[in-house]
């Protein structure tokens, strides 16, 4: 219940195989994309009759302003003891309509519901009491937005799955095509720190007789700290202790360790996003952005190592400028994670003590506004 991967066929999570079951027939539940858009629907249905109602209170409120109006014309000497109870009852008025239009919208769409449950059983019954004619030929009635839509018969919406074929595929035998896409983060979280996960090497070319082993966690670590950069680097290189996967790990399982439910942050321009609970219960609250740090004094020994340093921690103030902006747009909050690197390591047996030697320093930056912060 980690919320690890994606569905290499599916939006996020592995839904294909519940939407194609739906599709042919085989069960009746609802799929997480039809549970998508009933919300959708309901939460744009609730807005409109809220902005609904709303108008219709600022129309009371005009016409007693107006009747008011009025009044004061014909008899000056009462417009002091009209003005406030009409003041009064109009925002009681806004106030009790802004307070019962979720619920009069709930009722309407249940009420809708009933309607056409009910309608649905008419005309079920209504079927079932016509006679069977003779004719081969099915009558079916469209909406009026379906008619004005042509189809082919080689179109893909023509075609249908035939009953014998239906019949024939059991649930529990019906093919998953699909696969869980994992990134190189949580593989090494899952095979490292939780132990869930084996990772193979290429399978066996045919002839070969002899079984593969699982890659071992030092293995794992070079093969995904040489992956990190693009194009992969040699395999034969040394590793470094700033590898993009390094620092990204390092962030990722701190994290992680927190109880923060981490994805990809990759379509709003930063590295991670972190979820309270996942992210089929709400949007992601904060947006992450690793940046290596070079305190140690192993990095400002030599000056090449300084101006290798000032290049990796380089950051121009429109890069972050942009940044802000668009976390702003989607209701996130930036954090910059700077990662402290430390000096290479010998030896890559001990992952444990080699991932103690990193640290995590997290920042908050929110974009200041005057309105909202002049105090």
């Amino acid at each position: 219940m980690g919320f690890f991967g994606k569905g290499s066929l599916s939006r996020s999570e592995p839904s294909w195989l519940a939407r194609e079951k739906k599709r042919r027939g085989l069960h009746n539940e609802k799929t997480s994309e039809e549970i998508t858009r009933l919300r959708r629907t309901e939460r744009r249905e609730l807005k409109l009759e809220r902005a609904r109602m709303e108008k219709l209170a600022i129309e009371e409120r005009l016409k007693a302003e107006a009747a008011a109006r009025e009044s004061v014309a014909s008899d000056p000497l009462e417009e002091a003891a009209q003005s406030t109870p009409t003041d009064d009852t109009t925002n009681v008025t806004a106030t009790t309509t802004e307070k019962f239009s979720l619920k009069k919208a709930k009722e309407a769409r249940v009420l809708e519901a009933r309607q056409a449950r009910e309608l649905a059983a008419q005309n079920a019954l209504a079927e079932q009491n016509q006679p069977e004619t003779p004719s081969s030929s099915k009558s079916v009635r469209f909406s009026s937005v379906v008619q004005k839509k042509e189809f082919l018969p080689t179109s893909p919406s023509s075609l249908q799955v035939p009953d014998s074929v239906v019949d024939s595929l059991d649930v529990d035998d019906f093919p998953n095509e699909e696969h869980l896409q994992l990134s190189n983060e949580e593989a090494f979280f899952l095979a490292y720190s939780l132990g869930a996960l084996q990772i193979y090497d290429s399978p066996l070319k045919s002839g070969e007789d002899q079984p593969i082993s699982p890659i071992t966690t030092s293995a794992l670590l070079q093969k995904f700290c040489h992956h990190s950069f693009q194009p992969a680097r040699d395999g034969s290189a040394s590793l470094q202790p700033d590898d993009p996967f390094m620092t990204s790990y390092a962030v990722y399982h701190h994290f992680r360790s927190l109880g923060w439910v981490i994805r990809s942050g990759v379509k709003f321009g930063t590295d991670y996003l972190l979820y309270n609970r996942g992210p089929v219960f709400s949007h992601a609250e904060f947006a992450v952005i690793v940046v290596p740090s070079y305190s140690h004094p192993y990095w400002s020994e030599t000056e090449e190592r300084k101006n290798y340093t000032a290049e990796k921690q380089a950051r121009s103030w429109w890069w972050m400028h942009c940044v802000s902006r668009v976390q702003a747009q989607v209701l996130k909050s930036l954090v910059v994670c700077y990662v402290e690197v430390p000096p290479p390591a010998v030896s890559l047996e001990d992952i444990g003590a080699l991932f103690g030697q990193y640290k995590v320093r997290e920042f908050l930056i929110k974009r200041w506004i005057p309105n909202r912060t002049r105090d």
